[in-house]
């Protein structure tokens, strides 16, 4: 057993070097090569979300700018189906008007017909009475010669 453990001394005496040299170059490549690495990594991260920040900000404020062109856009339909619907009435009222007053001239015109109409009922008349007794005169100037003939 004493040459196994004087065996196993050596080697272990053998690999001090390497397990030095192990952990020489594991501090190493941590030093120069992992904590550059982690910074690059953490930056590119750090950028990555920071971009990401950025894009989600920037649809935030472009819903909000959305909300906000709908809101306005909603307002002006409603200022223009309100323009729309005043000059509707004020039409509307015009031609009532407009009606209004044909109706006026048209009742005007008929009652002018109807006076021009009673004046020419009354003058056919009074051309009919004056006819009727020119002829009853004659009729009977006709009747008085022929009983006296």
């Amino acid at each position: 057993m004493d040459s196994t453990l004087q065996a196993l001394g050596r080697l272990l005496l053998r690999a001090v070097p390497t397990f030095l040299f192990i952990v020489f170059l594991h501090f190493y490549l941590k030093s120069m090569f992992f904590k550059p690495l982690e910074r690059v990594r953490q930056k590119r991260y750090d950028s990555t979300e920071g971009a990401r920040e950025r894009a989600r900000e920037n649809m935030e404020r472009a819903a909000a700018r959305t909300t906000e062109y709908e809101a306005a856009l909603r307002m002006a339909k409603a200022a223009v189906y309100q323009s729309q619907e005043t000059l509707y009435r004020q039409l509307e009222e015009q031609q009532e008007a407009e009606l209004e007053a044909a109706r006026r001239d048209a009742d005007r015109t008929v009652d002018e017909a109807r006076a021009a109409l009673a004046q020419d009922v009354d003058a056919a008349k009074e051309r009919l009475a004056r006819n009727s007794e020119v002829l009853a005169r004659q009729i009977a100037e006709s009747i008085l010669r022929r009983s006296a003939a």
